[in-house]
């Protein structure tokens, strides 16, 4: 049985040119919100492993404000996905980490695809991925997806995070909203 992984992330953060570069199709690609807006599927392999991929359409977070982010979350929530790559911009890295945390939160296994590190370097924004990934506890691969750079590390990551028993992240969100949501 194939293992099923997720490319999520905001719009506009390479989702589906890492997608071509993982799977060797050749979607659309476009630089406006919305334009993934139906799960597209592919497949790559890994040694013997070979994995099914699916492209959702871009989401902020979890918790569906438009038809296309239902697309993703449902799909991430109903299908529990083997491994999800949540593609981040390098560049604006905070504008995703809350996608990050909320695929952690809802348990599921995840490898953070840190992409458009080449934008970032030209813009002086240095990210150390080993202190990101060692905080996160997740995975995090530099990525420059419209040259395919790092999918060969993504993949293998995918599969080493797909064989792993997974460890549910837990945020403490203080004592006062604790208690709250206690």
């Amino acid at each position: 049985m194939r293992q099923v992984v997720a490319v999520a992330g905001c719009p506009n953060s390479g989702k589906t040119s890492l997608f071509n570069q993982l799977t060797g199709a050749k979607q659309k690609v476009g630089n406006w919100p919305g334009q993934t807006v139906e799960q597209y599927s592919g497949e790559f392999s890994v040694a013997d492993e070979v994995f099914e991929i699916v492209d959702l359409p871009g989401t902020y977070g979890l918790v569906a404000v438009s038809t296309e982010e239902g697309i993703a979350s449902d799909f991430l929530v109903d299908e529990r996905p083997a491994v999800v790559v949540t593609v981040v911009d390098a560049s604006n890295l905070t504008g995703s980490l809350h996608l990050v945390a909320q695929i952690a939160e809802a348990g599921l296994r995840q490898v953070v695809a840190l992409n458009m590190v080449d934008v970032a370097d030209r813009r002086g924004i240095d990210i150390d991925e080993s202190q990101l990934s060692d905080r996160l506890g997740i995975e995090v691969v530099r990525t420059v997806a419209r040259r395919g750079s790092g999918t060969a590390e993504l993949k293998a990551a995918v599969a080493r995070v797909a064989a792993q028993p997974h460890q549910q992240l837990v945020i403490d969100y203080g004592p006062i909203v604790e208690r709250h949501i206690g």
